[in-house]
């Protein structure tokens, strides 16, 4: 590769725990726990986003706002955001491990850019401490990023560019636009727009479809189409360059990256 210095993956949907799963059922239990029910669906719209402002973005929908004045006789404020937090964090930390499984292809696509002299970054909507229990089950697999930067590590989380900014220098790169940003989220695919960096969208082993793989392959073929194109949608109107249904597709897209770079193209 002579033009692409770096690919920073998300976690969680893009490079393991297919469907994103682990953080809904948490999201799920804890706003039960409250006596204040959400649905999965709800849970996933701000995914991607530093847990807590996920939370707090959670708990400004009119419909969980309501539900929260109707039990606690006020609106919700920031030491509700607070408690929340404090509930589902040890949630996610106990679940995360059990998720940790890497989507297929990744360590191929992984080792194959780093024959190639691609360095490998991460950023993640993750604490240090959740990503802390995921990380040796990703390396046992074969996939083990050159660098880990994580929601409280940066003065903002995304859709702010700060991640990026920090894992940039951490990889020896220093011009985001030879850099791709890889990532099953809207704000994800946001944080590399912002960053200066190519975006690619992960569609099907992601948040957007939000289903295991094996859940996926069990879909009639009439509405796999219809809910992945929904999914490519979501992602190119957050910005993404390109989209793939999973990061074993990647290697092509990074190629064409590679040409239009040498072609005097930027993001």
């Amino acid at each position: 590769m002579k033009h692409v210095k770096a690919v920073i993956f998300d976690w969680a949907g893009t490079v393991v725990d297919y469907g994103s799963r682990a953080p809904m059922g948490a999201f799920v239990e804890t706003f039960e726990q409250f006596g204040v029910p959400i649905t999965i669906d709800e849970a996933r719209g701000p995914m991607g986003m530093a847990k807590r402002p996920h939370i707090a973005a959670l708990l400004a929908l009119p419909r969980v706002a309501r539900a929260w004045t109707d039990k606690y006789g006020h609106a919700p404020g920031e030491a509700d955001i607070d408690a929340v937090y404090d509930v589902f964090v040890p949630k996610n930390v106990a679940v995360a491990a059990s998720y940790s499984a890497v989507i297929p292809g990744v360590a191929q696509v992984a080792s194959a850019l780093r024959e190639d002299g691609v360095r490998i970054g991460t950023t993640t909507g993750y604490t240090r401490e959740i990503i802390d229990e995921i990380v040796p089950g990703a390396a046992a697999q074969g996939f083990s990023p050159d660098s880990i930067v994580c929601t409280g590590d940066t003065p903002q989380g995304r859709p702010s560019p700060y991640m990026i900014y920090r894992t940039l220098p951490q990889l020896g790169v220093w011009r985001a636009s030879e850099t791709i940003k890889v990532d099953d989220t809207g704000v994800g695919i946001e944080e590399g727009i912002n960053a200066g960096t190519w975006a690619v969208g992960v569609a099907v082993s992601g948040n957007a479809l939000g289903l295991s793989e094996a859940e996926v392959k069990a879909l009639p073929a009439d509405e796999f189409a219809a809910r992945r194109a929904r999914a490519i949608d979501c992602l190119k109107a957050a910005g993404a360059h390109y989209v793939i249904d999973s990061v074993a597709d990647l290697l092509p897209v990074v190629y064409e990256i590679d040409a239009r770079l040498a072609r005097g193209e930027r993001p």
